[in-house]
């Protein structure tokens, strides 16, 4: 099914038409529609959840763990409106002794307009029709149109069918969230007129299609798309002489959860050379089947993919996983320092799939050549004991990450008031996150009102609504 393009301008003018509604509304409403969102998912989870699992495989634990991940951004967003802190209400008291004379001027933030949001095929829910981009979208007071993924259709159309009833029968307006389907239409909808920022979670390839669409237009709009990322890891000799069979457990579970098919899965992981991780890993890696990948694209796209790494003639297979009867078995690739500071391009590209590749290095210089090859990531994680000096390397891994890691491993984000999802390019095209509280900054645009009377200043910038909320007057912090 696809959307045509007299569809998506009746679709584009529903939502201009319901975005004045949705960024006058109060903290109240706004915390409200999102809470009937998410109940309204949660009463469906069974049907939703069927659905997922037909046409994603990823099975009913996983995706029930989702839906509960969805549903909890929601409320997340609804107490960030609540909470209000987000607005940066800032006011500036006139002051005719300063020179030159200060007018009074009282700033916010205020949602940008209808945003359009690309769903992912990895994430059914959780980055998909009512995702975090949709919920800090509409936390921000904005229409949405999702782009439906090609991956999961029938899921993203009853989705988007529950959440728009939801939506309008919590009060909110009509146009509040919508669906198109078909690559045409994603462009198109990028393009379109009425939309004023973008986001998208998926391939380095096609975001950077839609990023250049989008900055194209004769009115450029922001994109904001979490692209590729090889999530490098570090061990320090000392950590695997403390727990080198642990982390090489670890490290198995982790580039093989979802069958390799998380955004945070490590792919590159450095490790000292002549020590017995290698072996440690090779035995941790046999025992784990892979399984079947999320669609044909990318089942296609995996065996080329390591096949172009193992072309290189720095690159062995160390091990495989399980013999699977049908998708991607987990494999574990190795090279050295010096083969990757030389050919980055080819050692460093992103494998979707269960595959990670160890990197031998041998000393700190050897090391730190090689991890200035690494282009910007999501995470970076380091894995060291007490008594390392490790000063340089995390100097290099927080300059290409957005998450630096210091136990554990990088699979799974928690949705939290302080997380980051982001990093430099080509992690993503910009400085802001995909998870956390500070996602929805991104669909949110400055105004000042200078003079203004009270009457005609957004609500929440009188002085009444003020002496209820966390504002910054005159540089002095106030809070309620």
């Amino acid at each position: 099914m696809t959307t045509t393009s007299d569809q998506l301008d009746v679709i584009a003018s529903a939502a201009a038409t319901a975005a004045p509604a949705w960024r006058v509304s109060s903290a109240a409403d706004r915390a409200g529609w999102l809470r009937a969102l998410a109940d309204a998912l949660d009463a469906a989870s069974d049907e939703l959840v069927e659905i997922a699992d037909r046409e994603t495989r990823l099975g009913a634990g996983r995706l029930r763990g989702e839906v509960g991940r969805t549903t909890g951004q929601l409320r997340l967003f609804a107490a960030v409106v609540e909470e209000s802190s987000y607005l940066e209400l800032t006011v500036d008291d006139a002051d005719a002794a300063a020179v030159p004379p200060r007018p009074e001027l009282r700033r916010m933030l205020t949602g940008v307009g209808p945003v359009a949001v690309f769903s992912a095929s990895n994430f059914p829910f959780a980055f998909s029709v009512c995702g975090g981009d949709t919920a800090s979208a509409l936390a921000a007071g904005n229409p949405v149109i999702v782009k439906a993924h090609s991956g999961h259709p029938e899921l993203s159309r009853r989705t988007a069918e529950i959440a728009a009833a939801a939506l309008e029968a919590a009060g909110a307006p009509a146009g509040s969230l919508a669906l198109v389907e078909g690559r045409e239409a994603g462009n198109a909808l990028v393009r379109h007129p009425v939309i004023q920022a973008a986001g998208f979670t998926g391939s380095l390839s096609g975001g950077r299609a839609l990023f250049d669409l989008a900055v194209s237009r004769p009115d450029p709009i922001p994109f904001y798309g979490e692209l590729g990322s090889i999530n490098p890891v570090v061990i320090t000799p000392a950590a695997v002489a403390a727990r080198g069979r642990q982390l090489a457990e670890g490290l198995a579970a982790s580039f093989t959860l979802g069958v390799g098919q998380f955004c945070t899965k490590p792919g590159v992981v450095f490790i000292p050379r002549g020590t017995a991780f290698e072996e440690a890993v090779a035995a941790a890696v046999t025992g784990i089947a892979g399984g079947p990948l999320l669609t044909e694209r990318i089942t296609e796209a995996f065996p080329a993919g390591v096949e172009e790494l193992t072309a290189d003639p720095s690159v062995t297979v160390i091990a495989h996983g399980a013999e699977t009867a049908e998708g991607a078995r987990p494999v574990v690739l190795a090279t050295d320092a010096t083969a990757v500071a030389e050919r980055a391009d080819t050692l460093l590209e992103e494998c979707f799939g269960p595959v990670t590749l160890l990197i031998r290095y041998d000393g700190d210089e050897d090391l730190h050549q090689a991890l200035r090859a690494v282009e910007g990531c999501l995470t970076a994680t380091l894995h060291s004991e007490p008594g390392d000096d490790v000063a340089a390397t995390l100097a290099l891994l927080q300059d290409r990450a957005g998450r630096v890691l210091f136990a554990g491993w990088p699979t799974g984000v928690a949705v939290t008031w302080s997380q980051h999802h982001g990093g430099p390019w080509p992690a993503t095209t910009s400085l802001h996150t995909s998870v956390g509280a500070t996602a929805i900054r991104r669909f949110l645009r400055p105004i000042v009102f200078q003079d203004a009377p009270q009457h005609l200043l957004p609500r929440v910038l009188r002085d009444d609504a003020l002496a209820t909320l966390p504002h910054r007057r005159n540089g002095a912090l106030t809070l309620p």
